[in-house]
């Protein structure tokens, strides 16, 4: 993924490369140097990992607790977060007195994965909760009046929405007079006014002081079973006939929503990350052992098996199929129901790609028609009539990637409304920009966090929001030219990617968003192999100056028309003039070798 930054040129480029075949200029990332040697001095570490905790503005003090993160360091009390406690108190109420209670989640990963860690606590201590999806394309994001209605009709009393409610005034309000009790437990950008709830639980509520506004919703709603856990056993509910659960267990569906809304890996969700993949490598959850065997995963995940294996299996319901199987997978504890999920998730996620690439083409031959690669460009915007509403995410995303800007993508229905999605680079708050819009009457809705939002329009208003948020992006990317950028943590030749290697780097994650993994240039390497596998990946072997031979991968560099991009047609066409080639080190356990693979992001020809 490539980094962003304000660019004014100035910057040397990392082994002289200030404009490689992607077209980024490589940086050195890093920190004081002198810092790492004493980080690495002090732990008893290879020099390398002590620059790289060094590089992520770790200091010597905090390296321990950095390397060995701990919830009982970490986690804080429930009670700091505003509406905690009422919340914990009306939830135990509807507990003792045997109320029906919904979970009213978002059909992503982090909304199933939060309505999985509230049902398996609901069900450990005796309540068995319903479970409410909305459908992406019927009923859109968040509550909706109708079904909290539907539900209420049915004889709910208490309602969570988990991953969503921070801004649904209107459809909250209906509830209440309805007599139907909300709680809102969520982690978007909320507005000064809140909405009218029991409790609103969202550690990016306007008026929040307590901190931790880098929490997924999932760890928002493991905070809030915390809460409700810790007022049942003030209140005797737990005794010899009724044992307390092990709410550490629920950690790995915290692990896996985590990583897949690209929260920082950092303070509180660093610590839930490692305990949570301590606990997906038991296999006790049946969904996510299942899941695992689908997709053919055999070694230890790691934070990079979450996002790139787990997450798109289970947000394919909510993108291209039914919104709820996502959850039902990581609530179920029967094998055979698991099984069956995991094969039609699997399916989806197929399916999903199929579509994702069709639309992504329409969206970049739109966009290239509209030169949004100039100067000028603050953002990239592309909509389009029929595109398939549950890619349009992903779909932005890529984009964002491509052109190094915030990227939105709206899918026009029939009926003249547009749902659309959007990603950004640091240094802009999408999730504020939409608020903004929303409240210029751009929007029907719209919301989320810094990096990524959603938002419902009239297609007619498309080009005016469009001008709406070019404008405020443009405010926040003054002082010179957004140009990729690609982080670099040290220059390796062949021979030394080593199994070794990856091990003492493992020491510095989990990696993701804030934490992220170490990034090599392989200096003058030649590409003698390379050929296409599947049908948008360039396989290559690269050899050395040191006669070390490496394995490597470059996923995603042909379109689906069969075109590679520059740096596909790098690797192919081949002249025996070396590269300098960047990316990230994988173990490499095919037929039980014990090898290394390098997943190429970029490359770039030797001055």
């Amino acid at each position: 993924m490539p980094d962003s930054a304000t660019d004014s040129g100035a910057e040397p480029g990392f082994l002289g490369v200030t404009r490689s075949i992607g077209g980024r200029r490589w940086y050195a990332r890093g920190g004081d140097d002198r810092i790492g040697l004493a980080i690495a001095q002090r732990l008893g570490l290879p020099e390398l990992v002590g620059r790289l905790i060094a590089g992520r503005g770790i200091g010597i003090d905090e390296a321990e607790q950095f390397l060995s993160p701990s919830l009982r360091d970490q986690l804080p009390n429930p009670s700091v977060l505003l509406d905690m406690d009422q919340a914990a108190d009306r939830v135990a109420r509807a507990i003792e007195t045997g109320e029906t209670i919904a979970i009213f989640g978002d059909y992503d990963v982090d909304g199933a994965t939060s309505t999985a860690v509230l049902s398996r606590f609901f069900q450990a201590v005796g309540t068995t909760p319903l479970l409410y999806i909305p459908d992406r394309q019927a009923e859109g994001y968040g509550p909706n009046t109708a079904a909290l209605l539907k539900l209420k009709a049915g004889g709910v009393s208490l309602a969570i929405t988990v991953d969503c409610g921070a801004t649904a005034h209107a459809p909250l309000a209906a509830a209440r007079e309805a007599g139907l009790d909300i709680i809102v437990c969520d982690h978007h950008v909320g507005e000064p006014s809140l909405p009218p709830a029991i409790a609103v639980v969202n550690p990016n509520r306007f008026d929040e002081q307590a901190g931790h506004r880098e929490l997924a919703a999932v760890g928002v709603a493991f905070l809030l079973a915390v809460a409700v856990n810790r007022t049942l056993r003030a209140r005797g509910w737990y005794g010899a006939a009724r044992r307390e659960p092990d709410l550490l267990q629920l950690l790995d569906l915290v692990a896996v929503g985590t990583v897949c809304d690209v929260v920082p890996l950092l303070g509180v969700n660093r610590a839930l990350v490692a305990q949570g993949l301590r606990v997906l490598a038991s296999r006790q959850n049946c969904g996510l052992a299942a899941l695992a065997d689908i997709a053919g995963l055999s070694e230890r995940p790691d934070a990079y098996h979450l996002g790139y294996i787990f997450g798109p299996r289970i947000n394919a319901g909510g993108r291209v199929g039914n919104a709820g199987l996502g959850a039902r997978l990581l609530t179920t504890d029967d094998p055979a129901e698991a099984r069956k999920l995991a094969e039609e998730l699997h399916r989806l996620n197929d399916e999903r790609r199929q579509i994702e690439a069709e639309v992504l083409d329409l969206a970049i031959k739109q966009l290239e028609a509209q030169d949004p690669g100039t100067p000028e460009a603050a953002l990239v915007f592309a909509a389009g009539e029929a595109w398939h509403p549950g890619v349009i995410g992903i779909v932005a995303s890529r984009l964002k990637d491509r052109y190094n800007r915030p990227a939105l993508v709206a899918a026009i229905g029939a009926d003249g409304i547009a749902k659309g999605s959007g990603r950004s680079i640091p240094g802009f708050a999408l999730g504020d920009a939409m608020i903004a819009a929303r409240q210029a009457g751009l929007l029907i809705n719209g919301g989320g966090h810094a990096m990524a939002a959603g938002f419902t329009a009239e297609a007619v208003r498309l080009p005016e929001l469009q001008r709406f948020l070019d404008d405020r992006a443009r405010m926040v990317m003054t002082g010179g030219t957004l140009t990729p950028r690609l982080g670099i943590d040290g220059a390796l030749d062949c021979r030394g990617a080593t199994p070794e290697l990856i091990e003492s780097l493992a020491r510095v994650g989990p990696f993701g968003s804030g934490n992220a993994e170490p990034r090599f240039a392989i200096t003058r390497a030649l590409v003698t192999h390379a050929d296409v596998v599947g049908s948008s990946h360039v396989r290559a072997t690269l050899s050395g100056t040191d006669g070390g031979r490496l394995k490597a991968i470059a996923f995603r560099v042909i379109d689906a028309n069969g075109t590679p991009n520059p740096l596909a047609l790098a690797l192919l066409n081949r002249q025996g003039q070396p590269l300098h080639i960047a990316g990230t080190l994988r173990a490499d356990n095919w037929g039980n070798r014990n090898g290394v693979q390098l997943l190429i992001d970029d490359a770039a020809e030797i001055a």
